[in-house]
């Protein structure tokens, strides 16, 4: 398919994950701060919703700050957290008359009084909008999820409202993040780096995958384009043989 026309409705991922990887990287290739690859990679989010609203795109979950990531120098994490402050603080009011709605995932009791309020604030003031389903993963790690819903599944047990052989794949999934949306259909991780790095270990099961070199700061919509025109050309299987999806094409669709 040629990048110039465009894709067919059922060949637009309805869900969008992406590893926004490289800020540090390109600030330092221009001998800045690493701050400053951070704002700049914080305009380029603006790049990705901007095109989630163009193209129809349901929900976009952009993993902004890993359970790793605390360990960081402290001042490096310090102008993140003032970065992310303000983010909150000026962009809500413009996703709101958008029709995005905003939540967080991860261990939110990390964070500080002011950006937990700020965070409260965005999902409330944002929480009746459906036209893209913006998730943010801060301080999220997909092992920390897991454990999560591990724990949620073992309380009810032990409160005996659940039965240990009533656990399964359907029960654990209903506990972990973002339960309530379809899993994502493509991941894109920019930077170079082709790993999931503890992003949604759980979600990604049966994700399409794709990786590009460019640091995230360069991403356009161009390169957002190219990713959603190959992953619209990938024939998703989950397990099935490509004769058995031909012969069921309504029950396997993308």
């Amino acid at each position: 398919m040629a990048p110039s026309e465009p894709t067919p409705a059922a060949r637009v991922p309805r869900h969008l994950a992406v590893i926004m990887d490289g800020n540090g990287r390109w600030a330092e290739r221009r001998r800045r701060p690493r701050v400053i690859g951070h704002r700049a990679g914080a305009r380029t989010v603006n790049v990705c919703i901007d095109f989630c609203l163009e193209h129809g795109i349901e929900a976009l979950t952009l993993f902004a700050f890993s359970s790793e990531n605390w360990g960081r120098p402290q001042d490096e994490v310090g102008a993140l957290m003032k970065l992310f402050l303000n983010a909150l603080e000026r962009e809500v009011d413009e996703l709101d008359r958008r029709g995005v709605r905003v939540r967080f995932i991860g261990e939110r009791e990390r964070f500080s009084d002011a950006i937990r309020a700020q965070m409260d604030a965005a999902e409330t003031r944002t929480r009746g909008n459906s036209r893209l389903h913006l998730t943010v993963a801060a301080s999220y790690g997909g092992r920390w999820d897991l454990a999560q819903a591990a724990r949620s599944l073992a309380a009810d047990v032990a409160a005996g409202t659940l039965r240990p052989e009533d656990i399964d794949e359907a029960a654990l999934g209903a506990r972990v993040a973002l339960a309530d949306l379809p899993a994502p259909d493509l991941f894109i991780r920019t930077g170079g780096d082709c790993r999931i790095s503890n992003f949604l270990l759980w979600q990604l099961a049966y994700t399409e995958l794709w990786f590009t070199d460019l640091l995230w700061p360069e991403l356009d919509a161009a390169t957002l384009r190219r990713a959603i025109d190959d992953y619209a050309g990938r024939e998703r299987r989950f397990g099935l043989t490509g004769a058995q999806l031909a012969a069921r094409p309504d029950e396997t669709a993308a």
